[in-house]
């Protein structure tokens, strides 16, 4: 017995007649000019509508490309100003660029600044509004380097808290730091804390580790 499908192989399809053929060719061409008659009642009743939004688009486009230029030049000079000041040791644009920049150069502009004079005020500044996470944990270990005699030991171990975690690079010479001035003051119990925690740590330094157990 055979199939549907085998059947419907077997059935012949209808050749069309010229005046089907002309029927459907006269179907097309009225549903074109129905379709365009449609669309030009469209484009009269929201013409308006339809130019707003391409002025619209036009200025938006325009606006991103120009911002774009701006922001690209505005980083070209920000580092031809850089180099600049580089070159020239220039420590009041070295200052001026770390000050006024918001970014990681202009963080490593400041602190390049207080390597060329010594002002404690740019660290403080680094550490209070530097942009970078490093460069600020890096200003407060220089800043302890600077004016930790001054300082108690719980007083360091508290300035330093931000570095004293994983996240940040000066980790374990944060924690060493805190311990030798545990030390300096007598507090040995407070300074074997961060010693055996450097000690410990697989991941410390061979230096570090060195030295902690050796102050241990």
């Amino acid at each position: 017995m055979a199939s549907i499908t085998e059947r419907n192989k077997n059935v012949k399809m209808p050749k069309k007649t010229r005046e089907e053929y002309a029927e459907d060719a006269l179907y097309r061409e009225v549903w074109e000019e129905v379709n365009n008659e449609k669309t030009v009642r469209f484009v009269k009743k929201y013409w308006r509508h339809m130019a707003a939004l391409a002025i619209v688009l036009m200025i938006a486009v325009t606006g991103v490309e120009i911002g774009m230029r701006a922001h690209r030049a505005n980083k070209i000079a920000a580092a031809i100003n850089y180099e600049n000041a580089i070159a020239a040791a220039d420590v009041n644009a070295l200052a001026a660029i770390g000050e006024n920049g918001g970014t990681a150069n202009a963080d490593l502009a400041l602190f390049q600044a207080y390597a060329i004079d010594g002002d404690i005020k740019k660290l403080e500044h680094l550490v209070e509004h530097g942009a970078s996470r490093d460069m600020r944990d890096l200003a407060r270990m220089h800043y302890i380097n600077a004016r930790g005699d001054e300082m108690s030991a719980e007083d360091v171990e508290k300035y330093l808290s931000p570095a004293l975690t994983k996240k940040s690079p000066f980790y374990y010479s944060a924690m060493l730091t805190v311990a030798q001035k545990y030390l300096a003051g007598g507090n040995r119990d407070a300074a074997n804390k961060w010693l055996d925690k450097i000690i410990d740590d697989s991941d410390a330094p061979a230096v570090i580790s060195a030295n902690a157990q050796m102050l241990r």
